[in-house]
C-alpha cells in the first residue's frame, strides 16, 4: 500500500509539471466533405461531444492541467467549442488551455508541419517552464492516463517516449510503424510505409504509433530549434523528427495496454483513428452495441464536452404503424421522434424525425430533420441538413452517387451543400 501511494504521489509531481501540446490544425481530408467546414477534431462523435473532447479529457483527468490547443484550418467551430466547453480551468491554479492559432510569431508563414508548430510555440512552452511535455494528436477517440506513459518516461530514461497499439498489418499504411528490441527500445520507424513490416512472431498485426509523444523539455526544445534549420525537412514529427531521434537518442514505446483507461477485462485497448468516412460511421455505430469496446458510462473517467442546455429526448404517437420509438440506438437531448422508427442508429443533438419514416444503421448529426415517411438505411447526414418528406437514401446506392457520397462500403454521407442547402452557420 505504501509503495503504491507513493507511486501514485510520484505520477501526480509528473502530471502537474506537464505541458500538453495538442495539435488540432488538421484538415483531415479523408473525411471528405465532413471536413469541408470544420477541422477534424471538430468533428461530432459519439451522440453529444467533439472528437477533440477525448484528448482534452484524457488530459485533465489524468491531472495534466497546462494544455496549448495548435489550431489552423477550419478553426471557428473548434475555437467557440473549447471557449464555450472547457473554460473551467483555474488560472489562478496555473490551470488552463491555451488556443494557439498560428500567428506568425517567428516568421511570416502558417505552421508548415507538427514540429514546426511546436517551434512556432517555444515562447508559450518556456514562460511555463514544465519537466516534460506531452505532444498529443487531436483527432483520435480513446482513453488514456498520460501519467502512466510519463512514469514509463522517467523510468526508462528516455528522451523521448511513443505510445504505440497494435492493429492489423492491412490497416498500419496508413500510420507511423514501429520496430523495437526486447526492452521497448524503438530501434526502427517507418511513417506510412507502403507494405508495413509486421510484428515478430505475429505476422498479421503491426505496432504503430498512436501520435502521442512524450518528452524531456530541454530535448524537444533542442529537437525543434535543430529542425527548424534544416533546409531539407518538412518540419513534422512523422516525417522528420522520429526518424532523426531514432537512431541518436533514447526513444522507447508505450504500449498503449499499459495505460488504457475503462478496457474490459481480455479485451482490446480501445483506439480508433477515424479519419475515414467509413471509419468514423463504424466507430458510432460500435457505441450502439449492447456492450460498446468504449465506455462512454464510466464515471472515474468521464468525457468532458460543452453541455448545450436542451429538454430531455422525446417519443411521440403509439399507434400501429405510426409509433414514435428507437430501438439499439442512442438518442440526445433535444430529440423529437415523432410517429417514427429508429433502429441502430445515433442521434445527435436536436435532431427531429418525423412521421412515418424509418432510420436504420445510421449516424444523425446536430440540428438534423427528416421528414415524413422518409427512409435512411447506412448513412451520415451532416449537422443542420434538412430531409424533405419522402427521401429515401441508402436504398439504391446508384441513385445516392447522383447526389451524395457513397463510400467503398457502402455509407452514404449527406450534406448541406449535396441538399443544395445554405450552410448552417457555425459548425
Amino acid at each position: 500500500m505504501r509503495a503504491r501511494l507513493e507511486t501514485l504521489r510520484f505520477i501526480d509531481q509528473l502530471t502537474k509539471n506537464a505541458f500538453a501540446f495538442i495539435l488540432a490544425g488538421g484538415r483531415g481530408s479523408r473525411l471528405m466533405q465532413l471536413t469541408s467546414e470544420r477541422a477534424k477534431p471538430a468533428v461530432p462523435f459519439g451522440g453529444k461531444f467533439r472528437i477533440i473532447d477525448f484528448t482534452l479529457s484524457n488530459c485533465v483527468n489524468s491531472g495534466v492541467r497546462r494544455i496549448g490547443v495548435v489550431t489552423q484550418y477550419m478553426a471557428h467551430s473548434l475555437i467557440r467549442h473549447i471557449q464555450r466547453g472547457w473554460s473551467f480551468l483555474d488560472g489562478r491554479f496555473d490551470e488552463f488551455i491555451q488556443l494557439l492559432p498560428a500567428q506568425q510569431q517567428i516568421e511570416e508563414s502558417w505552421y508548415r508541419g507538427t514540429a514546426d508548430a511546436v517551434f512556432q510555440n517555444l515562447a508559450v512552452l518556456r514562460r511555463h517552464a514544465p519537466d516534460h511535455v506531452l505532444v498529443l494528436a487531436g483527432d483520435h477517440v480513446y482513453k488514456m492516463d498520460y501519467g502512466k506513459m510519463l512514469a514509463f518516461h522517467c523510468e526508462r530514461g528516455a528522451d523521448m517516449t511513443v505510445g504505440c497499439v497494435e492493429v492489423p498489418v492491412r490497416d498500419a499504411s496508413g500510420l507511423g510503424v514501429m520496430a523495437i528490441d526486447e526492452n521497448l527500445r524503438v530501434v526502427g520507424f517507418e511513417e506510412k510505409p507502403a507494405r508495413p513490416r509486421a510484428m515478430p512472431g505475429d505476422p498479421g498485426r503491426a505496432l504503430v504509433s498512436m501520435g502521442v509523444y512524450a518528452f524531456n523539455a530541454d530535448f524537444l526544445i533542442e529537437q525543434v530549434l535543430r529542425d527548424a534549420d534544416d533546409p531539407r525537412s518538412a518540419h513534422d514529427f512523422g516525417k522528420d523528427v522520429i526518424p532523426h531521434i531514432v537512431p541518436r537518442y533514447r526513444v522507447f514505446a508505450h504500449r498503449f495496454a499499459d495505460s488504457c483507461v475503462g478496457v474490459q477485462p481480455g479485451g482490446v485497448p480501445y483506439w480508433r483513428d477515424v479519419g475515414t468516412v467509413d471509419a468514423y460511421w463504424e466507430a458510432n455505430m460500435e457505441l450502439t452495441k449492447v456492450v460498446p469496446e468504449l465506455d462512454l458510462y464510466d464515471q472515474d473517467w468521464p468525457i468532458w464536452t460543452y453541455q448545450e442546455q436542451l429538454p430531455p429526448a422525446k417519443f411521440v404517437f403509439d399507434d400501429e404503424g405510426r409509433r414514435g420509438m428507437a430501438v439499439d440506438s442512442m438518442v440526445s437531448g433535444g430529440c423529437i421522434v415523432s410517429g417514427a422508427t429508429v433502429r441502430r442508429s445515433l442521434l445527435f443533438s436536436g435532431v427531429r424525425v418525423e412521421g412515418h419514416s424509418l432510420v436504420e444503421d445510421t449516424v444523425v448529426l446536430p440540428q438534423v430533420r427528416i421528414g415524413e415517411r422518409a427512409v435512411l438505411k447506412r448513412a451520415v447526414v451532416d449537422r443542420g441538413c434538412s430531409l424533405p418528406d419522402d427521401t429515401v437514401i441508402g436504398v439504391n446506392p446508384e441513385a445516392d452517387r447522383k447526389r451524395f457520397l457513397v463510400t467503398e462500403r457502402g455509407i452514404t454521407l449527406v450534406t448541406l451543400a449535396m441538399l443544395g442547402q445554405p450552410a448552417y452557420g457555425v459548425r
